[in-house]
């Protein structure tokens, strides 16, 4: 069966919880696609050929989820010939047999917007400004400046910027705890699966 999950949104709202839960339930592949871009942003050197050059052990590099791998993934993520790199190895991912959940900022909307299933994950900023404060600890006020400067730098990116495509179903995870949420998830994506059957 191929069958695409589209799972979108800004930094800390859930969707890896999320995406990560809803892939081992149903026995689908996953593929945290900002990884791909923190892993070109770690990589140094030119961002292009990172790009290009990509590899399994590029993405188990264990910096890849600090706060400064993240800022390099945004800056990264603007330049088109990154972009167009990274684009076919997620749409390959994305098609394959067995089913794939995908988690990122333009997945329902340019990498796969004939996914079987969308779902655009948010909370407030500073639900996710705490939630990532707990995960990197600092300063929480600088935790939330920088998650309101990313949000503001990935709504304004001329290529792909983030939002909800027009058929993704919005779930904002302020005040839902983690099992609600993937929850919810499950709901929707096990809908679809047996619609199709």
């Amino acid at each position: 069966m191929i069958f695409t999950v589209a799972i979108d949104g800004p930094a800390a709202a859930g969707k890896g919880t999320i995406s990560r839960a809803v892939a081992a339930q149903f026995g689908f592949a996953h593929l945290d696609t900002g990884l791909l871009y923190r892993a070109v942003g770690a990589k140094g050197g030119d961002p292009v050929r990172a790009a290009q050059t990509l590899s399994d052990a590029d993405l188990a590099r264990p910096d890849l989820r600090t706060l400064a791998a993240g800022q390099a993934a945004s800056r990264v993520a603007t330049i088109p010939e990154v972009r167009a790199a990274l684009v076919a190895f997620q749409r390959a991912f994305a098609r394959r047999e067995g089913g794939a959940v995908l988690d990122g900022r333009d997945i329902g909307t340019v990498i796969c917007p004939e996914a079987e299933v969308k779902l655009y994950v948010t909370a407030s900023a500073q639900v996710r400004a705490h939630r990532r404060w707990l995960e990197v600890g600092g300063d929480e006020a600088q935790v939330l400046a920088e998650v309101i400067e990313r949000d503001k730098r990935d709504a304004e990116r001329a290529v792909a910027p983030l939002k909800p495509a027009p058929d993704a179903l919005v779930l904002d995870t302020s005040e839902m705890t983690v099992e609600e949420a993937v929850d919810a998830a499950r709901a929707v994506i096990a809908a679809r699966i047996e619609g199709r059957s």
